[in-house]
């Protein structure tokens, strides 16, 4: 039975990732600084739980230690140069450390879709960087980069369809700016080959879907499967570029991770496309979901509770 150690397991990839392993029968550690945060994984027989410093450098080799492979999922969309340098750089090169000193060699990482070292964004230079720390240590090594993912609980479509149940018109920064999103699924589904194949090792794959969307016509998909405003989504307005940045700003500004910032604006600058130059998904073995077979089957029932909440309060139920 393969043990598989997964930092950032408690989250929407890791999640994904955990319940494919259980299945496999595949023993797997999840490693968090906080136990609940991991409740909702309790309840997968082959999974355990570990509380963990991730700054106590022995600790983390004595963890990592006895497993036949890593899983780094790490990773913050938002934040400063320093916060994106220690989580995206500094974190892979203490891993990197405790696998040395574990014996243990197999990593995988989840890096970003547009990561280089010459990108306009701090995330997707940081990024870069961190690829290059792990893809120089030594270690049998394979980097997935996915591109924006949705599903179930995702905070992309989601995002979009709750902003649409709240304001009747969307003010939109980067409209034009050109995704190729990919189901979630899909990305675990990677994580596994890779674990399963060590052909990948030294590879860096790009995870995308099959088609190519504006941040505009996600919008409106959103809407549109989320069924508001009978099923039409609300109007977007393109913002200029000068506009949009003033919205990041004060986006930025609001409690909680912003739904826009100024270094998404800088990442969106180039097209977070597949440029073709790397192996994609089919390359494992894998024909990625279209976001019209899965957008519908978790937004559809976003807009049928909202729906019938609408009916319960004109019916004097509430």
């Amino acid at each position: 039975m393969k043990k598989i150690l997964i930092f950032g397991g408690t989250g929407f990839v890791g999640t994904q990732v955990c319940e494919k392993l259980n299945r496999l029968q595949c023993r797997v550690t999840v490693a968090t600084r906080r136990s609940d945060n991991a409740r909702h994984l309790l309840p997968l027989p082959l999974v355990d739980v570990a509380e963990i410093d991730l700054h106590d450098s022995a600790a983390l080799a004595a963890l990592v230690a006895g497993h036949d492979a890593v899983v780094n999922l790490i990773a913050i969309l938002h934040g400063s140069e320093d916060a994106f340098q220690k989580v995206h750089v500094q974190w892979p090169l203490t891993l990197v450390r405790a696998c040395r000193a574990a014996g243990v060699r197999r990593i995988i990482h989840i890096s970003a879709l547009g990561a280089s070292m010459d990108s306009a964004s701090r995330y997707q230079r940081s990024k870069a960087r961190g690829e290059a720390a792990l893809l120089g240590s030594g270690l049998d090594v394979t980097v997935l980069r996915p591109s924006v993912m949705f599903g179930a609980d995702d905070k992309f479509l989601n995002t979009f369809a709750s902003l649409q149940q709240v304001f009747p018109v969307i003010p939109l920064a980067g409209s034009r700016a050109r995704f190729q999103p990919v189901w979630v699924g899909d990305v675990a589904d990677a994580v596994v080959r890779c674990l399963q194949d060590d052909a990948t090792i030294g590879e860096v794959y790009e995870a995308c879907g099959p088609q190519v969307f504006t941040l505009k016509e996600l919008v409106q998909l959103a809407g549109r499967y989320a069924g508001i405003h009978h099923g039409q989504g609300r109007p977007v307005i393109a913002l200029p570029d000068a506009l949009a940045r003033v919205q990041a700003f004060f986006m930025e500004l609001a409690p909680g991770d912003p739904v826009l910032s100024r270094d998404n604006l800088d990442a969106m600058k180039t097209d977070n496309v597949a440029t073709g130059k790397l192996p994609g998904l089919q390359a494992l073995g894998i024909t990625p979901a279209s976001l019209e077979a899965i957008g519908p089957t978790y937004l559809g029932a976003r807009g049928l509770r909202s729906g019938l909440m609408a009916k319960r309060q004109t019916s004097g139920r509430f």
